[in-house]
């Protein structure tokens, strides 16, 4: 026991000295990039952030095939392009849609908002959520952008098969940089 309480305080002894400089002759690389800094993105309300929607959301369980059900399948979305996972990720959008393009961005976090009320037209269903994008360029550069995305699911109506009366991210609308 005597041996394990020494053992125990000899190592919090070292973990709390601090490192050793560098030898002389071995200086520090001129090229040694500075920590970024942690990505603060606008709150909401403020100019760039989402709208200021202190609306109550319900509990419990989500109907998949509810607005909130939609918002699950974007949270999943961009859970996956933050996470490296785009080939996962791009399984999420409709077969002919336009897909969001990534190739910019070398670090991508999301903040998303309320979806909107279900609109239907000509056997579909559409929801729009807004979306707010920040992160990193390839060029290091910090980036906000604000807009929305659209996701669709088809009615459950006779013919249709079970992946089409899925949620599935349609269109993508953000500013132009």
């Amino acid at each position: 026991m005597k041996k394990a309480f020494a053992l125990a305080l000899l190592l919090a002894g070292a973990c709390s000295q601090e490192p050793a400089a560098p030898p002389a002759n071995e200086a520090a690389s001129v090229n040694e990039a500075a920590p970024e800094m942690p990505l603060n993105p606008p709150a909401p309300g403020e100019p760039g952030g989402l709208p200021d929607d202190r609306t109550p959301i319900a509990e419990g369980p989500i109907d998949p095939k509810s607005a909130q059900g939609a918002g699950q399948v974007l949270q999943r979305y961009l859970a996956l392009v933050e996470s490296g996972n785009t080939a996962e990720a791009s399984k999420l959008w409709s077969k002919d849609a336009q897909k969001l393009d990534l190739s910019p961005y070398k670090e991508i976090h999301a903040n998303i908002g309320a979806p909107g009320e279900p609109q239907g037209a000509a056997g579909s269903i559409y929801v729009d959520i807004p979306v707010q994008l920040y992160g990193r360029t390839n060029a290091g550069k910090e980036f906000n952008s604000r807009g929305s995305m659209t996701l669709r699911r088809v009615n459950d109506v006779p013919g249709s098969t079970p992946e089409q009366r899925e949620w599935h991210i349609y269109r993508s609308e953000f500013p132009r940089s």
